[in-house]
């Protein structure tokens, strides 16, 4: 007798009718904006947001809960991607899409709000790499990286994160001693997306006199063939962002040129600077996944029926909207006002750590209650809420954890550090 096939190995039929009659319908934007954020963007900036919101509606949505439960990359979608003229983010020049930040903030929260793994995804290339390199680089080193970056000829990753350093990270172990032509790498690293598919990758380690220095490690022959002494591991059993590889890499003596260490990068406060900018980014992710989960519990209730009525009727499911409505509204003012700061240069690291520890904490509330208000279809990935209650509790933890950010905001508002 054959061996049964696992499920997933299975592909659905295309005419087979989902669980709920209209079951993927239950992704599509409604456009959730009580306040009319969407009016302080430019007919420009508008323009690339329905640019990426019919994406997420047309090709990433409806592949995304397979390619969750299969862990897999959705590499038939970057074409799609680089044509949204969003690659790059806020990072100008050299091809680069130069949004504004509040533009950038709301096309992440869409590219959450249609698959978390996806918006990390572009977070790690597009915002970590790219926006390190256009952040720290100098000019010809923006100009050697940034062109291939932005057109997809050449995927970045952001290797800071090690194996026993997580939340402390500012006790970085990765070493870059001299050499006669560069530098010399050496440690483990650990999260790193697109770790394993880059082929620029920007390592943080500590150099000779014990600074801090992001150096670029550059794959010539593509991520398939690393430079000797690179290795990446794909870290597998994840239970949220399935579809994003993070991987543990080690670095064995990994030989780079004195031209690969980022010119303005020489400091751990040098790594803030990013930082402060990437937990933006989160913050606004932690919206888009939020939006998903209530507009999908809000279809639901007003299509599904129980005791002869639609579930948006009864009160205990009205009230549990409300809240999530009122969820939503306050991380997206907090996440437009911080926006509006970095516009004006303003922005530190305090204002991003609040508005991460208010909006991960606030969509975790807000995909809790969309999961209860489905019941038992709230586990299933058809309905698209399953895979935002997973995939939010990564961005509860990545770019600083709760506790963390409530520590930064705790040493701006007391002037004392309780970090030691």
């Amino acid at each position: 007798m054959a061996e049964p096939s696992h499920p997933a190995d299975q592909v659905r039929d295309p005419g087979t009718e989902p669980v709920f009659p209209n079951g993927d319908d239950l992704g599509r934007s409604r456009g959730t904006d009580l306040y009319a954020v969407d009016d302080l963007l430019s007919d420009e900036e508008r323009a690339t947001r329905d640019r990426v919101r019919a994406f997420c509606d047309d090709e990433l949505i409806p592949v995304a809960g397979d390619l969750w439960e299969r862990a897999e990359l959705p590499w038939d979608l970057l074409k799609s991607y680089g044509r949204l003229g969003i690659v790059g983010g806020t990072v100008s020049g050299h091809g680069s899409a130069g949004l504004s930040p509040l533009a950038d903030g709301m096309i992440i929260a869409e590219l959450a709000r249609g698959d978390g793994s996806f918006s990390t995804f572009h977070g790690v290339h597009s915002g970590l790499a790219m926006g390190t390199i256009g952040l720290l680089g100098s000019e010809e080193q923006r100009a050697r990286w940034l062109p291939a970056m932005a057109t997809l000829e050449k995927l970045g990753a952001f290797a800071l994160t090690e194996p026993n350093h997580g939340s402390d990270v500012v006790a970085l172990e990765t070493r870059a001693e001299r050499t006669g032509s560069g530098w010399r790498l050496t440690g483990e690293k650990r999260w790193i997306g697109n770790g394993s598919i880059a082929d620029l990758v920007v390592v943080w380690a500590r150099d000779d006199d014990g600074k801090v220095g992001a150096f670029v490690v550059e794959h010539p022959d593509g991520a398939e063939h690393p430079v000797p002494g690179y290795t990446a591991r794909p870290i597998t059993g994840k239970t949220a962002h399935r579809a994003v590889w993070q991987t543990q890499i080690r670095l064995d003596g990994v030989e780079v040129g004195a031209d690969a260490r980022l010119a303005g990068a020489n400091s751990f406060s040098d790594t803030n600077r990013v930082l402060a900018r990437t937990r933006q980014g989160v913050a606004w992710e932690a919206v888009g996944h939020a939006v998903a989960a209530y507009e999908a519990a809000l279809t639901y209730a007003l299509r599904r029926e129980q005791f002869g009525k639609p579930l948006a009727s009864f009160q205990l499911v009205q009230d549990k909207l409300s809240h999530m409505l009122v969820d939503i509204t306050s991380a997206q003012q907090v996440c437009v006002r911080m926006s509006q700061l970095e516009t004006g240069g303003r922005a530190e690291l305090k204002h991003a750590a609040l508005a991460k520890l208010h909006t991960a904490a606030a969509a975790r509330r807000v995909c809790a209650l969309a999961r209860d208000v489905l019941g038992g279809n709230g586990i299933l990935l058809d309905h698209h809420v399953a895979r935002h209650h997973a995939d939010v509790e990564a961005v509860f933890t990545y770019e600083g954890t709760d506790s963390v950010q409530s520590l930064i905001v705790g040493r701006a508002v007391t002037g004392i550090s309780a970090f030691s």
